[in-house]
């Protein structure tokens, strides 16, 4: 089976590929949840976070959107203490800021799904690289989204960041034409 070259040979990275990254997600929970993984990876490998994903998910109440919204000084303390997940200060309060944020945008649109697939219509662009090299960083849309984020409140929401969330819930098909997955996600 070809897949895109990014996965290597690391188990949960081939697993997050094949069942996961480019998947068109609607989950509230699962947006959120990716949305901090996104910001917890800025300067670090999507390893890393995957490695780390389980203690992520246990350190911040399962991604529970109103329970982190509702972290305070105790919790920060706790979290900057706790060696499963990366313990910086900026990113975890980016992290509950980008709770609170969160819950404003699923009040105004009525899901945080509804404004940000808003972005593109509703349809995953689906692209047709043919290398992992052809892959952006970052593209006009994302940096619009990221402005808007910002706008918003969010924090540790740059375009590249937006970008990789964009991949990750499928709002973008990236998988290379050789993949198994690009046609599978493309259905």
């Amino acid at each position: 089976m070809k897949r895109c070259a990014w996965g290597g040979s690391n188990p949960l990275m081939i697993e997050y590929h094949d069942t996961e990254w480019g998947v068109p997600l609607h989950d509230e929970q699962k947006l959120f949840e990716f949305l901090i993984l996104e910001g917890m990876q800025a300067g670090l490998s999507w390893s890393t976070i995957l490695n780390k994903r389980e203690n992520f998910r246990r350190a911040f109440a399962e991604f529970d959107v109103e329970k982190v919204a509702h972290f305070g000084k105790r919790e920060i303390n706790r979290l900057l203490q706790d060696a499963g997940i990366i313990r910086n200060r900026l990113k975890i309060e980016a992290a509950i800021n980008n709770a609170r944020r969160f819950s404003e945008v699923q009040k105004e649109f009525g899901s945080f799904d509804a404004y940000i697939w808003g972005f593109v219509d509703g349809k995953p662009i689906k692209h047709g690289f043919k290398s992992v090299k052809e892959i952006p960083a970052k593209t006009p849309l994302s940096d619009a989204i990221s402005k808007d984020l910002k706008a918003r409140g969010f924090k540790f929401v740059g375009s590249t960041i937006v970008y990789a969330h964009m991949q990750a819930t499928g709002m973008v098909n990236d998988h290379t034409v050789d993949c198994f997955r690009y046609k599978e996600v493309s259905k």
